[in-house]
């Protein structure tokens, strides 16, 4: 059978980000909800670049999240802090479009943050990863 057009935009708007307003999202008890997770390409400090290792067993790994929301009970981190999360403890994302722009939402287990940092940027650790995200536009060719 084939899906008629209405059928075909219905689909792709149930995929599409939701529209939101930062003040909608509210994380609950201790819970942790972070943006700006990177799986992408990193470049070494040695100017090595490191494809996307996630899914393969050297993606095995800790990753930096921005907190976008902490529920009430959460005293550890607060909005806008970097948190290093143990490997694989966080949620699939889900794809939201608020004021600052479109981003993929994750709920981490607040049991599993292995570091917080206050930076402004993403920070990097000696010993875990010293490699940082490279936008594809950045990339020598």
């Amino acid at each position: 059978t084939t899906k008629s057009t209405s059928e075909k935009d219905l689909m792709k708007a149930q995929y599409a980000p939701h529209k939101v307003e930062k003040h909608q999202l509210k994380a609950l008890q201790n819970n942790v909800l972070v943006s700006d997770m990177v799986f992408d390409e990193r470049i070494s400090t040695g100017g090595i670049v490191l494809l996307n290792d996630n899914g393969k067993g050297n993606g095995i790994r800790p990753r930096w999240g921005r907190v976008y929301a902490v529920g009430p009970e959460q005293k550890d981190v607060n909005v806008g802090d970097w948190v290093l999360v143990a490997h694989g403890r966080w949620t699939r994302g889900l794809d939201l479009e608020d004021e600052s722009g479109q981003l993929t939402i994750r709920k981490i287990d607040p049991k599993d943050i292995l570091l917080v940092s206050d930076d402004e940027e993403c920070p990097t650790v000696e010993g875990i990863s010293s490699a940082v995200h490279v936008d594809k536009k950045e990339m020598p060719n």
